[in-house]
């Protein structure tokens, strides 16, 4: 039998200064400390299973489980539960690996796999055998679920609960030797088939399966089933707190009975709310089944919420742990706004991203009275939020782009912005005025004459006069063009699991959750490397792609802005 890994023998470890606001499993962790129930330690684990990318779900789940071992000065392991190798693939591990990393997660070298212990829990179901605790059974699947019983009916033992212990241990054996085939029988624990909690009811510990294992290739052909598996690699690792999900609250008993009935060193199960988000699945079969449909471009399009998703699209590890921290811990189920997430991901992005100047959809402006050829830098402000990140400087040339919604021929009330007749400030540069307009054929604007104000450089006029409005440009000599991808929602409803009978899930799609357009950007973004984020002033956050390349720049559009630009401006004077 192997030796538990329950670590080097420690002194009781003490909350460090970042510890974070009061939920129930602190509390528990607190309680274990004081009273001395595991010598001391804290020692948790991520065990997810490598049958898909992580989503967001898991990132409240890694961050909860590494959090507090970082809290508590303890220790958290990365274990792939890899028992089911018809799912599984390698692909996953080193994708779940990055992201975990990639969110700060720090297992600092303990990283195991459930297939590690393979042979120990074959040897702990040989011993459960012997002790007259599991057994072999001939049922199908359906034979079995029929025998079940329910919640108000206990089930039926099944015709083969009473075989020797010499005729199981024989079966299991063959079963290993890959005798039967799949399907054909499984072993099971002996409990209780009158047990009011359904888990109890002789659930299976073993399953035939003919296939070649991600990382044990055929050298198994019966694999542990995930109730069996779970709490004894928890035991064999030491692990304290096996922090999990509320699904796993009526397996708990299960859980407890595996470790008591083999006789080994016990962890404690706890179970948290799981995260559920407006307009946002968080099902791995389903996002496998956008994937493989073609729904999306593959796990990483930036409108899943996989991390290797949301990381594409521009999040930030920092703003998803704010969020994590805002929505905590609780042991009811609920749903989150997406626009929290959205908050807390903007509010980190506000306070690192550098601030650039991209106009979206671009409109000329030709202001007449420039001198023709003239070229001027302006100075602008990298990020008012942080004076470290310095300033730049912008080229002011005689033809600009601005955006089309700052243009109005005849604006309606409340429309402070460019119009004939009306003045607004460009930012970082002059005041400008309209005195003309060319149009297309089709009787559309494609250009708009200016005048300026040679004495308002810097934006401001030294007669003090005011004006309502601030916009954003670039200069059309010196702009770059740039791919710009715009999502939105993947769902167009709050619940988009929730349909009426004949309907999937795959009726909310949104058809309009991607629009992609050419932009003209500042010349600083030139070269701009893959996954830095900025800020395009009035128009949202935006990433640079994994497909920019030196001739084409590829933006994401990571999250709109909620502040108004009144706002903005007020803070720039």
């Amino acid at each position: 039998m192997s030796t538990l890994n329950n670590g080097p023998e420690a002194a009781p470890s003490a909350p460090s200064e970042n510890a974070g606001p009061s939920n129930f499993i602190r509390d528990i962790i607190l309680d274990d400390l004081k009273t001395n129930k595991y010598g001391g330690r804290v020692h948790t684990r991520f065990p997810p299973e490598p049958n898909g990318y992580l989503h967001i779900g898991h990132a409240k789940s890694i961050n909860i489980n590494f959090g507090f071992a970082r809290e508590f000065n303890g220790k958290c392991n990365l274990r792939f539960d890899d028992t089911n190798p018809c799912k599984e693939e390698t692909e996953y591990v080193e994708s779940i690996i990055e992201d975990v990393r990639w969110l700060g997660g720090d297992w600092e070298g303990r990283l195991f796999y459930a297939s590690d212990y393979f042979q120990q829990l074959y040897e702990w179901a040989v011993q459960m055998i012997k002790d007259g605790k599991a057994y072999i059974c001939d049922l199908t699947a359906d034979e079995l679920r029929e025998q079940r019983g329910t919640l108000t009916e206990p089930g039926t033992e099944s015709p083969y609960r009473n075989r020797t212990v010499e005729e199981n241990l024989d079966l299991f054996e063959r079963m290993k030797a890959g005798e039967f085939p799949d399907g054909a029988r499984t072993l099971r624990a002996k409990i209780d088939m009158a047990a009011k909690n359904l888990n109890l009811r002789d659930p299976i510990m073993y399953r035939i399966l003919h296939a070649d294992h991600h990382r044990t290739g055929d050298k198994w052909c019966i694999y542990p089933m995930y109730d069996y598996a779970h709490g004894q690699c928890d035991s064999i690792e030491g692990i304290t707190h096996s922090i999990c999900t509320l699904e796993f609250e009526d397996h708990r008993p299960l859980y407890d009975w595996y470790v008591e009935a083999i006789g080994i060193y016990h962890p404690q199960q706890i179970e948290f709310d799981r995260l559920s988000i407006t307009y946002t699945l968080l099902s791995k079969r389903r996002l496998l089944q956008l994937v493989q449909e073609k729904h999306v471009t593959g796990w990483d399009d930036p409108r899943m919420p996989t991390i290797s998703g949301i990381r594409r699209r521009g999040y930030t590890p920092e703003g998803l742990k704010n969020f994590c921290g805002r929505i905590g811990v609780s042991k009811t189920n609920g749903i989150t706004e997406l626009s929290l997430l959205e908050y807390s991901i903007r509010e980190d992005l506000n306070k690192s991203a550098l601030r650039v100047m991209g106009v979206l959809r671009p409109l000329k402006v030709v202001i007449d009275n420039y001198p023709e050829g003239q070229v001027e830098q302006m100075e602008a402000v990298n990020n008012p939020e942080d004076a470290s990140a310095g300033t730049r400087t912008v080229p002011f040339s005689k033809v600009l782009y601005i955006e089309q919604e700052d243009f109005r021929e005849d604006p309606p009330k409340q429309y402070f912005r460019l119009s004939p007749g009306r003045e607004v400030r460009l930012r970082y540069g002059y005041f400008i005025k309209c005195v003309s307009v060319v149009k297309d054929g089709a009787g559309n604007v494609v250009e708009v004459h200016c005048t300026y104000d040679p004495a308002t450089r810097g934006g401001n006029a030294p007669d003090g006069r005011k004006v309502k409005a601030t916009i954003h440009w670039v200069s059309a000599e010196h702009a770059i063009d740039a791919e710009v991808r715009l999502y939105d929602n993947l769902f167009l409803k709050e619940n988009p699991g929730d349909v009426p009978e004949g309907k999937t899930f795959l009726d909310n799609l949104n058809p309009n959750s991607l629009e992609v357009i050419t932009a003209k950007l500042e010349p600083s973004l030139k070269g701009a490397p893959v996954l830095s984020r900025y800020q395009f002033e009035r128009m949202g956050y935006f990433c640079v792609d994994k497909e920019s390349t030196p001739d084409k720049l590829v933006f994401n559009r990571t999250v709109t802005l909620r502040d108004t630009w009144a706002k903005i401006e007020k803070k720039s004077k």
